[in-house]
């Protein structure tokens, strides 16, 4: 007897695994859709790169859906996906290099003449698009505003890999000790101890939130309205109203930067477009700060990227200006590869 064809039993057998499949998928995006936004937000502060944060995303729903039909429920979904993403960034950051700001490497610079070159090759931390959690739950994106801001973030990628995820899950995420013993395979009393550690070493850091305005006060959106008006009037004395005097400017990936307004005013008078509507600046947001993408006028009539400016910002005025120059960065954040007059 010959063995059944394509239209015989086999085939049938086929289009129901296939429908099985399909529903079982189906099933699985719709229980763990919904967390992908907060895991995603949890792999940046872990690993300080949005774009290394989203490859392991990626990697924790694969490794989900492979062994979903093996997850017996004794733990909730959401603690299930943490133990695997907290797997994978360990996996990820036990032979890699911190993410680092140029504040985090030397002093500041006082000649903006004496430039040093672009260092590419250095572990910069990137900024974090805000519009990646959108679709998350609007109690994550709340606790999210001030534990994503970069600063925390710098000062979090100082720390040990495991110390950094039993702060992260305790302080930010409000895990118990028992939970995070379990993501970790060790005891709640180890757990208490990495935290007091890290906690110590944090303090050290400097990274409590001080006297930085909420993400959602208005003095925020002005203060970068302003900041776009000043730039693209080519007005330096609007800017160095909106700066305080112990103000920051870093500009990864040059390793150099500047403090003190003077300073910062001499390099952005060294740097900028000289003429108004030399530079157009778009307003969004990163890390819940502030932020604007800077276009800068080419010879052909087109505006092209140039860096993505995100503030820090006070009651006082701009305390910090990290200004990202990675054309490549500003897809992420929903910004035009070129604008037109």
């Amino acid at each position: 007897m010959n063995p059944p064809g394509p239209a015989g039993p086999y085939r049938k057998q086929t289009l129901l695994e296939e429908r099985m499949t399909m529903v079982e998928q189906s099933d699985f995006t719709r229980l763990t859709g919904g967390y992908r936004g907060e895991l995603l937000a949890y792999c940046y502060r872990m690993t300080g790169s949005a774009h290394d944060a989203e490859d392991l995303v990626q990697e924790v729903y694969l490794r989900a859906w492979r062994s979903y039909g093996s997850f017996e429920g004794r733990s909730s979904l959401r603690t299930w996906l943490y133990r695997i993403a907290t797997n994978a960034c360990l996996n990820a950051l036990g032979h890699s290099s911190r993410r680092v700001l140029p504040s985090g490497l030397s002093g500041p610079l006082g000649d903006p003449d004496r430039l040093p070159p672009r260092a590419h090759d250095l572990p910069w931390l990137e900024p974090f698009p805000d519009a990646a959690l959108t679709d998350a739950d609007p109690a994550v994106i709340v606790a999210a505003r001030s534990d994503l801001r970069l600063a925390l973030v710098a000062a979090l990628q100082n720390l040990p890999v495991r110390q950094r995820a039993i702060l992260i899950l305790r302080d930010v995420l409000s895990w118990s000790a028992a939970e995070v013993a379990t993501f970790l395979d060790t005891t709640p009393v180890a757990v208490n101890s990495g935290l007091q550690r890290a906690r110590v070493r944090l303090e050290r850091l400097s990274a409590a939130p001080g006297d930085l305005a909420e993400p959602s006060d208005p003095r925020g959106r002005d203060l970068l309205d302003r900041f776009v008006s000043a730039f693209e009037a080519a007005d330096l004395t609007a800017l160095a109203a909106l700066l305080t005097e112990d103000v920051t400017w870093e500009m990864p990936p040059n390793p150099a930067w500047f403090a003190g307004r003077d300073a910062v005013l001499r390099l952005v008078a060294s740097r900028w477009p000289g003429v108004p509507g030399g530079a157009r600046l778009l307003p969004t947001t990163a890390n819940s700060q502030p932020a604007a993408g800077m276009y800068v006028l080419d010879g052909g009539g087109a505006y092209r990227p140039h860096s993505l400016k995100v503030l820090t910002v006070t009651p006082a005025g701009i305390r910090c200006v990290h200004a990202f120059h990675s054309p490549e960065l500003f897809p992420a954040f929903g910004l035009p590869d070129v604008l037109r007059p």
